[in-house]
């Protein structure tokens, strides 16, 4: 028994300095092949930057390029090592190792696919402010598994593709310009007719506001001290651009309603005060 270990380590030392040439050649190829994945994504780098196409798409075709020269080296390094093999054969082991793979890591291939699919369409693109289940913040950067929110406070948020792709997603920055509104209460002695026009002339007046695309004050409701005006306007999409906006639009709104004598009410509280009578006794009796 023991000179069957030896031999067998005999002929698997041979074996292995036999394969010694070929593990040399995979080596050098698995080293060609990462200086030529530098050198090709370089050139795909400069035939994209003469187009117009979005970062994001051109972070996805980058990695792509990278992949498909990594695949290509490890397969002609893996022929090199064992002759037996084929392009055929590896493309069906690969196939098969992918599926098996995919089983095990699903939720990984998931984020992948996801952040594909995000990279090739044409909304939210990096710089844009988005809103995705209860974050909200500014897209730095995609990759194929993650994408790196800044939030408005400053910390980043890493969010998985899927997360992104499977909800809604609210992009706030898709155009230059978004609606913004307020509500604004007046008085009941109020002549609504003139107080709506004292506010559609403050907020007309507030620079940041796009008159072009109108100002809309609607009477919207009776309160219980006031009767409510809804009003709305075009401003930056930005968040802080909505907040600057909404700032003094309220201070002009304000202002013109106490130039023009009109009363913003307070919620008015009537207490009632009831004479408690004892038990027994007719009000106004006295004992």
């Amino acid at each position: 028994m023991l000179n069957t270990l030896i031999d067998q380590l005999n002929s698997m030392s041979i074996e292995f300095v036999r394969a010694l040439p070929g593990i040399a050649i995979a080596l050098i190829i698995i080293i060609a092949t990462a200086i030529a994945a530098k050198f090709t994504v370089r050139i795909a780098d400069g035939l994209i930057g003469k187009t117009d196409l979005r970062p994001s798409l051109r972070n996805l075709i980058e990695t792509l390029v990278k992949l498909a020269t990594w695949l290509l080296g490890i397969m002609i390094a893996a022929i090199v090592i064992f002759p037996d093999l084929t392009p055929s054969s590896l493309i069906a082991g690969f196939g098969i190792g992918a599926v098996a793979i995919g089983f095990a890591f699903q939720d990984i291939f998931e984020n992948f696919l996801a952040g594909v699919l995000i990279m090739v369409r044409e909304k939210m693109r990096i710089g844009d402010i988005i809103e995705c289940e209860g974050i909200t913040g500014k897209v730095e950067h995609i990759t194929l598994r993650e994408t790196h929110i800044r939030k408005l406070s400053g910390e980043v948020t890493v969010v998985p593709n899927s997360v992104l792709f499977k909800n809604p997603v609210e992009i706030l920055t898709d155009k230059d310009q978004r609606r913004h509104d307020v509500v604004i209460g007046v008085s009941y002695d109020t002549d609504l007719d003139d107080a709506a026009e004292v506010i559609r002339k403050a907020v007309s007046a507030v620079e940041e506001v796009d008159t072009e695309k109108g100002v809309d004050v609607f009477a919207q409701e009776f309160n219980s001290s006031s009767v409510d005006f809804l009003v709305r306007w075009w401003s930056g999409s930005a968040p802080r651009a909505g907040w600057e906006s909404k700032d003094k639009v309220v201070r002009a709104i304000k202002r013109s309603l106490d130039d023009a004598g009109i009363e913003i009410p307070f919620p008015y509280i009537t207490h009632t005060f009831k004479e408690r009578v004892p038990m027994g006794e007719a009000p106004g009796e006295t004992v």
